[in-house]
């Protein structure tokens, strides 16, 4: 360190020798690493806030004032894995029910009220969770609420409603899985890999409960898990704290609690430690593209020891994660036996969740060949594990995409109505890119050794008709 006095008397005997002293360098800045900077954007963002409603309504803000618009969801923590026995399909069901009258709004005013001021409505049914969503001006905010907590407890479900919507999912069931061989493959493979849990049950439900479902079925199912208590609202776009509470407690605030629907998480049944691999093969003349994925069981981002989910985010991303990843540049690129091959992490469960690898042949490749090189790069990499350079990578493509969900309005309530829903927090989802920061070499390594074991796993062929092609043990 140079004293200012120092400096001082160098700067007099410079004049006095006729020379002048030349400027002190500033030391390099060190640049700024994917994690800082994205901190340094994490810090511009507007404070998200929550509170709960006295009836148990959890309630949280998403401030966004770049445009006039907001995005109001409603996520109930029930979903097809909730499902009482016999009864597969009623989450989905109700999701469904739940756009005919009310006792203050007839059938189709809700979605008229959304169409003319030219918003967007939806709804989706997974395994953990039901939810809805409406995207509209911010002035329409009240508007929305009044609505959908209208729906939250007045919902009227006659016969003539129940019973024609029954068929509308039947339908559903046959345009969306019947007549997609790769659905039922799907399927299979999920009622393969889950021997106990209801995960193993698909979402739409099985065709031959789904004709039993009656009025009786969608109201004990409304009453029991649509209840304010079991709900969260999520409010994200051009709005304030004080405003949506003002709103919410006006509206949701009115409806009263009608269930206490208790730990579901330790009602659901837990999966055994698989001792098998398992294969499944579907045969049907509408395949023009044979495939093969592989799905591995595995533990979610709740059930999974801490840093196992990130370790297991990571690995997904170097070994299918795009065109860079590990199976893409063997089996696309450089042998050239793949149309397309990836790898992917489902985490956002309960309970149990799936890491998956896939691949199709082309050319003069058949589907063993894809099978023996994906197996050879999942060796490649249990023998030798990943590179930092790998890691850092594989650390930036998911840390990037935080970043674009965060851009869009819906995305972003997504992320948080979910993790909120599997019993998460939002100080988990906040602190999700310093947990992939904190990612090693040695834990994704420990993951893959760990998890990539084949009696762990269900392998699916999807294939036309014809001679069955020799498969893999």
């Amino acid at each position: 360190m140079i004293s200012m006095s120092r400096l001082a008397g160098a700067s007099l005997l410079a004049l006095a020798l006729g020379f002048a002293l030349p400027a002190l360098a500033e030391a390099p800045q060190k640049p700024a690493t994917a994690a800082e900077r994205m901190a340094e954007a994490e810090a511009k963002r507007p404070k998200i806030e929550s509170f709960t409603l006295a009836n148990g309504l959890a309630v949280v803000v998403l401030p966004d004032h770049r445009a006039p618009i907001v995005t109001q969801m409603v996520w109930y923590k029930a979903g097809a894995a909730d499902e009482v026995a016999g009864t597969s399909g009623i989450a989905h069901f109700l999701e469904h029910l739940m756009f005919k009258g009310t006792k203050n709004h007839k059938a189709g005013e809700f979605s008229a009220a959304v169409s003319e001021i030219g918003g967007e409505e939806n709804a989706f049914t997974t395994s953990d969770y039901t939810a809805y969503y409406q995207q509209v001006p911010a002035s329409a905010l009240e508007e929305m609420m009044q609505f959908e907590s209208d729906r939250m407890e007045n919902l009227i479900l006659s016969d003539e409603a129940v019973l024609p919507e029954r068929d509308v999912i039947l339908e559903e069931r046959r345009m969306r899985v019947e007549n997609d061989p790769a659905a039922k493959l799907g399927e299979a493979m999920d009622a393969a890999l889950y021997q106990n849990s209801h995960y193993g049950i698909p979402v739409i439900g099985w065709r031959h409960e789904m004709e039993k479902l009656s009025r009786e079925d969608a109201i004990a199912w409304y009453d029991r898990y649509y209840t304010p208590n079991n709900a969260t609202l999520i409010v994200a776009g051009d709005v304030t704290a004080e405003e949506v509470r003002r709103l919410a407690e006006k509206t949701f605030g009115q409806v009263k609690r009608r269930a206490e629907p208790g730990d579901r998480a330790a009602r659901r049944a837990t999966e055994p430690e698989p001792n098998a691999a398992r294969s499944v093969t579907l045969r049907d003349p509408r395949v023009t593209q044979p495939s093969m994925q592989r799905n591995y069981l595995v533990p979610s981002d709740v059930t999974a020891a801490p840093g196992e989910a990130e370790a297991l985010d990571v690995l997904a991303d170097i070994l299918g994660g795009g065109t860079t990843s590990r199976l893409y540049r063997s089996l696309v690129v450089e042998q050239g036996l793949s149309a397309g091959a990836g790898a992917f992490y489902q985490s956002g469960r309960l309970k149990e969740a799936e890491f998956g690898v896939y691949g199709s042949p082309r050319g003069e490749a058949d589907l063993p060949k894809v099978e023996a090189a994906i197996d050879s790069e999942l060796a490649k990499l249990l023998k030798d594990g990943i590179t930092p350079d790998e890691l850092e990578r594989a650390k930036n493509h998911v840390r990037k995409g935080v970043i674009y969900e965060r851009d869009n309005q819906a995305a972003l309530g997504r992320r948080y109505g979910a993790a909120l829903s599997i019993g998460r927090t939002i100080a988990d989802v906040d602190s999700y890119p310093d947990r992939i920061e904190k990612v090693t070499v040695e834990a994704v390594n420990a993951a893959a050794r760990k998890y990539l074991d084949r009696k762990r796993s269900v392998t699916g062929y999807l294939l036309p008709e014809g001679p069955a092609p020799e498969t893999r043990s």
